[in-house]
């Protein structure tokens, strides 16, 4: 009985292999190869987990400082909301530090308009000063020739040239602070200019055209390193493919692109712009509890051709794949 039980394991084990050398026989023929173990790679391109993100990114608009608020600024008045669209230049907020600053460019403007005066004041004294000297010139010189024709005395002659004298003083004297007068209006006009910058410093205005994305002060708090709102130039969207450092070297400018995420009814069309000249430690590394978590990528930026369908979807993550 033993000795039958033998047999038969034996002839199981031997048709077993027989069995497996015939799957590999049949495998090879039909070209069938073990997949490669690379993550996240096709046969063909590279793919990669990514997120969407505005054209150069989502910039954080902060408040500046001003002479009056040096810790940062309070938020007065908020002009505008999440998801507004913005023109470059346009005003976004006001702090508390604008009705002072306000004040105090009246205070300059009317600082120089009394240094206006004062200068047109002094430049019209020193005129009259130079006419009156000019004249006590003539009389002087008037004078002495007809000493020289024994016409006049010499005391007239002495007196006449030292009251001309005196006339040249006076219009050197009367030059002099229209001149001083007028420095006071360059250092009056830049006083000016001053506080205009410093007011200005109390608005917030949009760096660029672009969508509000997200608001993070509200009126009556302290804006602070965070900034007040975060901007995005949604009109032209990125995909920011984090691709391994193994297989960058697969990856070139230009290359066709597809982009493709549960939360898109449609597959995207990319090309790939540029290729950031870095490595870090990848970011995006989806559910997969067996993702190399120290993988090291390099990001690169797929330029979208149908950026209106994603404009209200900045990081989003989704898959690229990068043709060859």
């Amino acid at each position: 009985m033993k000795l039958h039980l033998t047999a038969s394991l034996g002839l199981c084990v031997g048709l077993v292999a027989i069995a497996g050398t015939s799957i590999l026989v049949v495998a090879e023929e039909e070209g069938v190869q073990a997949p490669e173990q690379t993550s996240l790679s096709v046969r063909h391109g590279v793919a990669a987990l990514g997120r969407l993100e505005p054209a150069g990114g989502v910039v954080r608009v902060a408040a500046p400082t001003t002479p009056l608020s040096l810790s940062g600024s309070v938020l007065a008045r908020l002009l505008v909301a999440e998801g507004d669209y913005v023109e470059a230049g346009q005003l976004l907020a006001e702090s508390y530090a604008a009705l002072p600053l306000q004040a105090a460019v009246h205070v300059a403007e009317a600082e120089l308009t009394v240094q206006r005066r004062a200068a047109a004041a002094a430049q019209s004294r020193a005129e009259e000063a130079c006419v009156r000297a000019d004249v006590q010139a003539r009389e002087a010189e008037r004078r002495s020739q007809l000493l020289e024709r024994d016409l006049a005395s010499h005391e007239e002659a002495e007196q006449s040239a030292g009251d001309a004298q005196a006339q040249a003083a006076s219009c050197t004297a009367a030059q002099a602070s229209a001149e001083v007068a007028e420095a006071s209006i360059a250092l009056a006009e830049a006083q000016l200019v001053r506080r205009q910058a410093e007011r200005e410093r109390a608005y917030v205005r949009a760096p660029f055209a672009g969508q509000v994305l997200k608001v993070l002060a509200e009126p009556g708090e302290l804006v602070a390193a965070e900034g007040l709102l975060e901007l995005g130039r949604v009109s032209q969207m990125y995909a920011i493919a984090e691709v391994y450092e193994t297989d960058v070297q697969r990856v070139a400018i230009g290359q066709a692109a597809k982009i493709s995420s549960v939360a898109l009814s449609q597959t995207l069309q990319g090309t790939v712009d540029f290729i950031r000249p870095k490595v870090q430690k990848q970011d995006e590394i989806g559910t997969d509890p067996a993702a190399a978590k120290d993988a090291r990528i390099v990001e690169v930026g797929v330029r979208l051709a149908q950026s209106e369908v994603v404009a209200g979807l900045t990081n989003l993550q989704v898959e690229v794949v990068i043709e060859p």
